[in-house]
């Protein structure tokens, strides 16, 4: 590269950091934190292709021969691995799917509602589920469908009706898990749209209205459309995190219950039994590194495919 060159580009970096010197000093905290917990960590991932020891630590440890072992002993026919995957990807396809429907429709409804002190009342119950613990929506999932005391059994059992037992029915979890998902979700989830909601410009109702546009009419003609991009973008960061379950909420609202895992057993789940029971760090490792590339995978395609449709919508 040419010294002019060069010195043209020192002194564009220069005046770009002088002049965005407070803001880049603001970013700094996060990016060392990005750096630290992000990226320093992928050095890690060589344990999934290695007979990792702790003695002899990352570098020292032997590499696996074949050098893929670790996922074929995962992915290997009647694996576990591949039930967690299935339900991984199926129930957090649901998730994003009802619960954006769920989340959408709760900013709608909040956006329509006039009486200020009801409106943050409505908005502060709704909210309140996300900041409760996953032990905690446990005990209250137990309390509610144990067999013995659960609250839902002991009213079947005053009508008359037969018990039934939650704790061994997995094909039931799904949407039971769905139901605790949307409840604890769909009020935070519903903030964002409704921040959309009200950046939206004012004259375009009472264009709509002049124009003889009902309520239902201006939810669907102008509200949403408006409000689809959002949705994508949020939708996109959803996909991005699809191969990563809420450890917290499928180990503790479920009890680790060995009967439901054909239903309920996700790639974390199973990433921590596995440690757990065998010690073995490199198949652990290997499942964390599938589910990392699949995810970059996923979004990667969901963004091309946002940027054909509408560019304003893609990540990048």
């Amino acid at each position: 590269m040419p010294s002019n060159t060069k010195h043209r580009t020192k002194r564009r970096i220069g005046n770009t950091f002088s002049q965005h010197k407070q803001m880049l000093l603001m970013a700094l905290p996060a990016a060392a934190l990005l750096f630290m917990f992000s990226y320093m960590p992928m050095f890690g991932t060589l344990i999934a292709f290695k007979r990792y020891k702790v003695k002899q630590g990352i570098l020292g440890s032997k590499w696996m021969d074949p050098l893929f072992r670790n996922f074929e002993i995962l992915f290997r026919p009647g694996s576990q691995a591949i039930v967690a995957i299935r339900n991984t990807l199926l129930l957090n396809l649901m998730f994003i799917a009802v619960g954006t429907v769920f989340a959408v429709f709760l900013a709608l409804m909040f956006n329509e509602l006039n009486n200020r002190s009801y409106k943050k009342l409505t908005q502060s119950l709704s909210f309140l589920p996300y900041f409760i613990s996953t032990v905690v929506v446990g005990i209250f999932a137990q309390a509610l469908l144990g067999y013995e005391n659960g609250t839902i059994n002991a009213l079947m059992a005053s009508a008359g009706a037969d018990k039934i037992n939650f704790y061994a029915r997995p094909e039931l979890w799904p949407l039971i898990l769905l139901a605790v998902n949307i409840w604890k979700g769909a009020g935070y989830s519903s903030v964002v749209y409704l921040a959309a909601i009200t950046g939206i410009d004012g004259t375009l109702y009472e264009a709509a209205r002049i124009d003889g546009a009902t309520k239902r009419d201006e939810i669907w003609y102008v509200t949403l459309p408006l409000l689809t991009p959002t949705i994508t973008v949020m939708t996109l960061l959803a996909i991005g995190r699809i191969m990563n379950a809420d450890f917290g909420f499928f180990y503790n609202v479920t009890g680790d219950n060995p009967n439901l895992y054909p239903t309920t057993d996700v790639l974390d789940t199973y990433i921590y039994r596995t440690l757990r029971k065998t010690g073995d760090m490199g198949i652990s490792s290997a499942v964390g590194l599938f589910q990392s590339t699949c995810s970059l995978i996923l979004v990667l395609i969901s963004n091309f495919f946002a940027r054909r449709i509408d560019e304003s919508s893609a990540l990048f």
